[in-house]
């Protein structure tokens, strides 16, 4: 499935990058607040093997009362080590991880952070978490990260995702239509045409609004509607 293999070759894509960064780099400070570039790639090793695990049929760690982000830091913290142990950890649990997902049972959904997922989708969300945290690491190093077409994924989960954010929201969900340019010119169209909201421009911004990693008003998109421009504030990437 063509998710599957997008998703393998960003893991790819950064490997070749993390395979360049000295210790020096792997302590800087990333992007992700009180995390250094080598707690970033702890956090996708500890949520690669869980995604492993989940679909397996394991349960997944118990978070109690705290908020995803913050028992993701926790367990982060209690975990964290120097590169010479996350990356080898990180190879292997992404191997695995994609390994475990082209394999599953399409159809059966697994425990994930808010939702159960079917593996596309589980793939989906590792593509978009992946894709941001490589932001969060490139950014500060100054060391290029492209978009690439692959972020089509990423836009179609942020777009099918917007009735759970405004009910998050406590608000009404409506139909959004976004009309988003690739990084080669290609268009992708999201939701209905007969939308009376509607958000254009850049797919590389449309995805980086949904992580958070850009606001909306700095983005350059465009939102026409009563309710285009809540709907790009709502905006998010994952479900939970």
């Amino acid at each position: 499935m063509e998710i599957f293999d997008d998703l393998e070759a960003e893991y790819d894509r950064l490997d070749g990058i993390f395979a360049t960064l000295s210790a020096e780099d792997w302590m800087r400070p990333s992007s992700a607040a009180g995390w250094s570039n080598a707690d970033v790639l702890l956090h996708l090793a500890q949520t690669e093997e869980t995604v492993a695990a989940t679909v397996k049929g394991d349960p997944m760690r118990e978070r109690g009362a705290m908020s995803v982000d913050e028992a993701m830091d926790l367990w982060v913290r209690s975990e964290r080590a120097g590169p010479d142990v996350v990356y080898p950890r990180w190879q292997a649990a992404r191997r695995i991880s994609v390994q475990v997902l082209r394999t599953a049972d399409p159809t059966k959904a697994s425990a994930w952070a808010s939702a159960a997922l079917r593996p596309a989708t589980m793939a989906t969300t590792r593509l978009a978490e992946h894709w941001a945290h490589a932001l969060d690491i490139t950014g500060p190093l100054n060391i290029p990260y492209p978009d690439t077409e692959r972020l089509r994924h990423i836009a179609r989960l942020a777009h099918r995702t917007l009735p759970y954010a405004f009910q998050l929201a406590g608000l009404e969900p409506v139909p959004v239509r976004a009309e988003l340019t690739g990084p080669d010119g290609t268009s992708w169209q999201f939701g209905p045409e007969d939308a009376e909201d509607v958000i254009s421009g850049s797919l590389g911004a449309f995805c980086r609004v949904g992580a958070q990693r850009l606001k909306p008003e700095d983005s350059g998109l465009t939102t026409s509607g009563p309710h285009a421009a809540t709907a790009l504030r709502l905006l998010r990437n994952y479900a939970a």
